[in-house]
């Protein structure tokens, strides 16, 4: 993955278009990417997330206006690989995340 300088300074080599590199730890935080790659980064870490065993998904869209959660929640039931979704509690982040649970890949379903 390609960053900015610690010091704040963008380096030679840092290029915004480049791809990503988000952890498959179950926690994906939007607020790292423009709203109009959202649909497709939610649709590509959950296939992933899903593809390592990682069934439980929070997704971080903050509060704001809620145009990210309102895209979330309306993309969600759009995808057969989402068992079900929710809110998160307070604790978890409140109206500003989103739980996904994720259906596991059955025995003989591709993993490509």
């Amino acid at each position: 993955m390609v960053s900015p300088d610690p010091d704040g300074d963008e380096g030679s080599d840092f290029d915004p278009e480049a791809p990503v590199e988000v952890p498959l730890d179950g926690n994906l935080d939007l607020h790292l990417f423009h709203p109009r790659d959202v649909k497709d980064v939610v649709t590509e870490y959950l296939w992933a997330c899903r593809q390592k065993g990682v069934l439980d998904v929070r997704i971080i869209h903050g509060k704001g206006t809620g145009a990210l959660r309102r895209t979330v929640q309306a993309l969600l039931p759009k995808l057969p690989e989402v068992e079900s979704f929710r809110s998160a509690s307070e604790a978890d982040g409140g109206w500003g995340a989103t739980w996904v649970r994720l259906r596991a890949l059955s025995p003989g379903e591709s993993e490509g």
